[in-house]
């Protein structure tokens, strides 16, 4: 029988709730509706997320949220079937609120919950567009804390091919942006400014490119780009957009010629991109362009859907259900888990270990 899950979202500085169809066929599941808040303008005026302001404000958001998206979807409580919720990786706190809602709802409600891997939701979020790609793909999955390449062969089936060793590409860009004077937050600000800049200006390094791996380090650029804008002085706000689109080039190049590298150690020809870093537009024209002329596909989730959102939890909770990797209990005990390799998901997939 068909199943409606609602998914809740709290890892960060968003709270998202979604409702997805989850059809009986074994078809792909079809997001019926989502809602978002985020808490940038709160943390703002602190140049960064305050962990306990988080936490507070998903207590006020999730239940508000969860009655729209059913008013949205023309739903009530008790059509709902299962309840997934963001178990890890993200800040405990806020982890905990989403947690807590998702299983108390389905205490109350008699149904079950189903605790779902942060990254493996933004793995599985291009499922959710209108060109939605097909398995095995090669995985480039880039956000705040995370930069992976990855070899998936389906739901649960994880390589992880090269990852970070130290800032990941979102933190390069958001970090990049606070040593420019940039606000909060800097990373989309920064790619906005680097439209109106010269990606030559500025010899900055691109660490790792020749390393002969798929691993990626970002910290040495942030550094780079801290010692030229004091190189600059005076001169760092005539030079900002030079700057900006110099360090947006060094972080995209890398993204791109490590995922063209994967694509060729691999032999695969499909190639899928997840995570709030996903939406940059340089990187996607970019990583286009080289994939076009080898014929390889690029899928992308919606871009409404790069940032944290419920619709990726409720997504990844249908399909690991679909797929037979997990599935939901009345088990209304929980823990999260604040840091949690994705290819150690197999490990932990019941909602308390």
């Amino acid at each position: 029988m068909s199943q409606l899950i609602l998914g809740i979202e709290s890892s960060c500085d968003e709270t998202g709730v979604a409702l997805v169809h989850m059809p009986q066929d074994g078809g792909v599941p079809t997001l019926l509706s989502h809602a978002l808040h985020s808490q940038i303008d709160m943390h703002r005026a602190y140049g960064g997320v305050v962990p306990e302001l988080a936490s507070r404000d998903h207590i006020r958001r999730v239940l508000p949220l969860t009655k729209q998206v059913l008013e949205d979807a023309g739903k009530t409580l008790q059509d709902i079937d299962v309840v997934a919720f963001t178990r890890g990786p993200g800040l405990a706190g806020a982890l905990l609120v989403g947690a807590g809602v998702a299983c108390a709802l389905a205490a109350a409600l008699d149904k079950p919950v189903l605790g779902v891997h942060h990254l493996e939701g933004h793995l599985l979020s291009p499922f959710l567009s209108e060109d939605p790609p097909q398995f095995p793909f090669i995985a480039l999955l880039v956000s705040g804390g995370h930069s992976q390449l990855m070899r998936v062969d389906g739901v649960g089936s994880y390589e992880i091919l090269g990852e970070t060793i130290d800032d990941a590409a979102g933190e390069a860009f958001d970090k990049s942006a606070k040593v420019m004077g940039l606000p909060y937050p800097g990373g989309p600000i920064l790619s906005k400014l680097a439209e109106s800049g010269d990606p030559q200006a500025f010899k900055l390094p691109r660490p790792l490119l020749h390393s002969g791996d798929l691993d990626f380090s970002f910290a040495g650029l942030k550094t780079a780009v801290l010692t030229q804008a004091k190189k600059l002085g005076d001169e760092l706000e005539a030079r900002k957009a030079d700057l900006a689109a110099s360090t947006q080039a060094a972080i995209v190049d890398v993204l791109v010629k490590k995922t063209i590298n994967a694509l060729k150690q691999t032999g695969m020809s499909r190639v899928v991109v997840a995570g709030g870093v996903g939406a940059n537009k340089l990187l996607r024209e970019q990583l286009n362009a080289e994939c076009a002329k080898r014929k390889i596909r690029v899928h992308y989730p919606e871009l409404h859907l790069c940032t944290d959102n419920g619709a990726m939890i409720a997504m990844a909770a249908a399909m690991r259900m679909q797929a037979g990797q997990q599935q939901p209990s009345k088990t209304y005990a929980f823990d999260v888990k604040p840091r949690w390799p994705l290819d150690a998901i197999a490990e932990s997939t019941d909602n308390a270990d």
